[in-house]
């Protein structure tokens, strides 16, 4: 039975202008132990379809309008607000993208820390301190027992990041949802991060889910990857049968658009046009308009995830077809 079941997830936001559809029939599972990597552009559903699982859309104007999401066999989608709060921050951690928004800038970074420990572990005062030093040394933060008790103001971009990450590590949870987690952090910093995840992973078994534009961070930590566009899985593979055989149009578009594959001195590629308003209704494929290689039919007819292998699923018809 794998840790994590989501099945048609659909999540959408109602507002004056129209009714969004962000998450839009998501279905995944996660083993202990796993990583899975979620990339897309900004816009394409990803962090929603993790705050939906996380009790964290707002309501209203977000509504979660169906689907299931089995977490050890508890629907967390249907919990009670009591049953939730015992779960989060305990056996499923976050770490949110941005830092300044997430810490509460009236609470020293020592209060923030230890919170989550004598709220689920019951623990003393003195030895959450404890852990929290050792955490934000785990985190590279350097003079952490100086540190600890200072506000997030007095902190760079880059240390609150680390915060957030201590915060999200520190009551070893079985599932950490990482957003973005490397992105104010130096090369340097960023690969200690990973090698931190990867170590409790190890030591724990803890499940990861690794929300991320960087699709080298995703080869490197990641055992599978679903690619999400406007609200949907369009492709999912292992790690390596994404990078040696993508199949969806805009998976390898979004693998021409790494800097590191272009050739020096050529003009970087961008992907056409802009990602299609999800208030409206949407014909055919989300991504015909902007893909290089659609059809007539890719504007009509609605794909559907098919399996090229056990480990390989895709949305494009023309793949479907054998035509490219």
């Amino acid at each position: 039975m794998p840790l994590l079941s989501v099945q048609d997830l659909r999540t959408h936001f109602h507002t004056r202008h129209g009714v969004y559809r962000a998450v839009d029939g998501v279905s995944f599972e996660l083993e202990r132990g796993e990583t899975l990597g979620i990339v897309g552009e900004s816009g394409s559903g990803k962090s929603v379809t993790c705050y939906s699982l996380m009790g964290l859309v707002p309501q209203p104007p977000g509504r979660i309008e169906g689907g299931s999401a089995l977490f050890d066999g508890i629907d967390l989608l249907r919990c009670s607000p009591a049953e939730v709060r015992a779960i989060r921050g305990k056996r499923i951690a976050m770490i949110f993208q941005d830092p300044m928004t997430s810490l509460n800038p009236y609470l020293r970074i020592s209060e923030q820390l230890i919170e989550p420990l004598l709220i689920h572990e019951k623990t003393s005062r003195r030895d959450a301190v404890a852990r929290a030093l050792d955490a934000l040394n785990a985190v590279g933060i350097n003079d952490a027992s100086k540190r600890i008790h200072s506000y997030p103001h007095e902190f760079s971009g880059g240390m609150r990041q680390r915060v957030m990450i201590a915060m999200a590590l520190i009551t070893r949870p079985e599932l950490l949802i990482a957003d973005e987690p490397t992105t104010a952090l130096d090369v340097t910093v960023q690969a200690q991060i990973l090698e931190l995840i990867k170590e409790l992973q190890r030591e724990s078994g803890m499940a990861v889910i690794f929300i991320t534009h960087d699709l080298g961070v995703i080869s490197g930590l990641c055992d599978h990857v679903q690619v999400m566009y406007a609200g949907r899985i369009v492709e999912t593979a292992t790690t390596r049968s994404l990078f040696y055989e993508p199949r969806h149009p805009y998976t390898r578009a979004l693998q021409r658009s790494i800097p590191a594959l272009q050739p020096k001195g050529g003009e970087l590629y961008t992907i056409p046009g802009l990602p299609p308003d999800l208030s409206k209704p949407l014909s055919g494929c989300a991504f015909a308009p902007r893909c290089e290689l659609a059809a007539a039919r890719c504007r009509q007819e609605s794909p559907r995830l098919v399996p090229l292998h056990p480990d390989h699923t895709q949305a494009c018809l023309r793949v479907q077809a054998g035509e490219i």
